[in-house]
This record gives structure tokens, C-alpha cells and sequence, in this order.
């Protein structure tokens, strides 16, 4: 069974004009199921999915660091997660810390972040090619990570992504159950795209 046989119909994102299916039934769901599985062949396809993304100068500066449910680094992850995200990311079946690489030999590598974050668009759109979702979050003790994990110097962790099955949003608080079937929102093309002038519409 797949995403979208789990997926609420208004999860989908509501464009303007059709996009990929991949793009449009991504979204970052809470409620996972604590016994689901993902597969090591899917698991690596996200994470070769990564390793093919775009960065400045072919520099390659995101790293991830992977804990499968029951395993000591899932643990750290999960330890290391704010008390909310605690909650609900428990029932993920990996927990991946993605971190930027700062700097090499050659000294800082320039648009790093960017360059993590497309990797990262790569990993989370392969989830949903392989049938699982996956939910990024920043509230983690970064500073924490770089201790436990034992980061070298010149990499900063920047964000974990919980990968799991769907579950019930019957499994959330109220509050997170009211926020998982809400449908998703987005600003309007027109005030994200501009043409000739800042603030006028390119659409």
C-alpha cells in the first residue's frame, strides 16, 4: 500500500496549474505508524537520490548520519529532538540528521546550506517515489548533536528528518490530529514570483 492510499484527498497540494505527482502529494505528516518499515533498498535510493543533487562547484556539502528504529544513533536522534517533536517522531522507522560540510582544503565552500537543502529536496522526494513519507524538523539541540555524534569541526548539523509509513492521525493529540487533516496552504504564485519590477505578478 502506498501514500496515497493512506493520504487524505486534501493533502494533495491544490496548484495552478498541474505539477509532478511527486510534488504534489509531498507533504510532512505526523502521524506515522510505530510498526511500519523502510526497506534498506528504499532507504538508499533516498540517500543516492542525495547524492545526485546540484551543489555549488560540484562540492557535495551535505552529509547524513542514519539511525534505524531500535539502533543506538536512532536513540541519540531521538534524545536529541525537542520535547514536541519527541512525540510524534518516536513511531518514525529511520531518523537521518542531515549536517552541511562548512569548509575543505581548499577553505569555505560557498552556498553550503543551498546545497544541502537541495539534497535534502532530493532525499524527501525520493521518500515519496518509494512509497514512505518523510517530515524534516529544526527543533533539535544542534549544539547537543555536535557532542554526542562527535561532528568534526567543520560540519553543523542543520536538520532531522523523520522517514516512516502513514499512520493514524487517530495517534496525535488533538491539536496535531486538527493540524495533520487541515488542508495545506500556500502564498499565491503572485506573490512569489515577480516579473519587471519587485511585487509585480509574473503570473
Amino acid at each position: 500500500m502506498g501514500v496515497r492510499d493512506l493520504m487524505e484527498p486534501d493533502k494533495s497540494a491544490r496548484t495552478s496549474v498541474p505539477v509532478h505527482e511527486l510534488i504534489r502529494t509531498r507533504w510532512s505528516p505526523r502521524a506515522l505508524d510505530p510498526d511500519g518499515q523502510v526497506g534498506e533498498p528504499a532507504l538508499r535510493a533516498m540517500l543516492e537520490a542525495a547524492r545526485w543533487a546540484p551543489s555549488h562547484g560540484n562540492t557535495q556539502p551535505a552529509r547524513y548520519l542514519i539511525g534505524r528504529r531500535g539502533d543506538e544513533t536512532y536513540g541519540r536522534l531521538l534524545d536529541l529532538l525537542s520535547p514536541r517533536n519527541r512525540e510524534w517522531a518516536s513511531a518514525a522507522a529511520v531518523l537521518v540528521l542531515g549536517c552541511v560540510v562548512t569548509e575543505n582544503e581548499k577553505g569555505p565552500l560557498p552556498s553550503a546550506e543551498y546545497g544541502v537543502g537541495l539534497a535534502t529536496e532530493n532525499l524527501v522526494l525520493q521518500a515519496v517515489a518509494e512509497g514512505v513519507v518523510a517530515h524534516q524538523m529544526g527543533g533539535f539541540n544542534k549544539d547537543g548533536a555536535k557532542l554526542v555524534l562527535s561532528l568534526p569541526e567543520n560540519v553543523r548539523p542543520l536538520v532531522v528528518i523523520a522517514i516512516g509509513t502513514p499512520g493514524s492521525p487517530d495517534l496525535l493529540d488533538d491539536d496535531r490530529r486538527e493540524r495533520e487533516l487541515a488542508p495545506r496552504r500556500r502564498l499565491p504564485l503572485s506573490e512569489i514570483a515577480f516579473a519587471g519590477e519587485w511585487g509585480s505578478p509574473a503570473f
